[in-house]
């Protein structure tokens, strides 16, 4: 059997991502298709950062054929899109880690879209805990745009 097919099976088994997608565990959803889903992330960067993630369990982008990365990464313009209508942020920062070296803290791929504001500057390291009423209230007011 292929080592790397069961350390996959492994982080499946282990994923957080795989939870919040199954119902597992608790997330903010903002948009759910057949590849991918968007939740809010619980430890943002910056108020509604989001995360765009592959429904089907990838520790790294280089893992997928071209036609899922293609699928997730064309969805980002009109997600980040209703990201800066219902937030108000003046622009936004897109981040996709792969590997730990690369910072990458869960083993599943995922696109990071980190709304930007003027008046606040740019923070790549500041994360604060939301709690699940605040998180809800930014979830509606940009699922009010997709």
């Amino acid at each position: 059997m292929n080592l790397n097919k069961i350390q996959n099976l492994n982080y499946f088994v282990e994923c957080i991502f795989c939870d919040i997608i199954s119902g597992k565990r608790e997330g903010t959803f903002l948009y759910k298709d057949d590849d991918i889903v968007v939740f809010l992330d619980k430890y943002p960067i910056d108020q509604s950062h989001s995360l765009v993630v592959s429904k089907n369990h990838f520790e790294k982008i280089i893992d997928m054929n071209p036609d899922d990365v293609g699928k997730m990464f064309s969805k980002i313009p009109k997600i980040a899109s209703a990201i800066l209508a219902g937030t108000g942020a003046d622009a936004f920062s897109i981040a996709q880690n792969n590997g730990r070296a690369a910072k990458q803290i869960i083993p599943h791929v995922h696109v990071h879209i980190i709304p930007r504001f003027n008046d606040k500057g740019t923070i790549w390291t500041k994360r604060a805990i939301s709690n699940n009423d605040e998180l809800e209230e930014l979830a509606q007011k940009i699922r009010a745009h997709l």
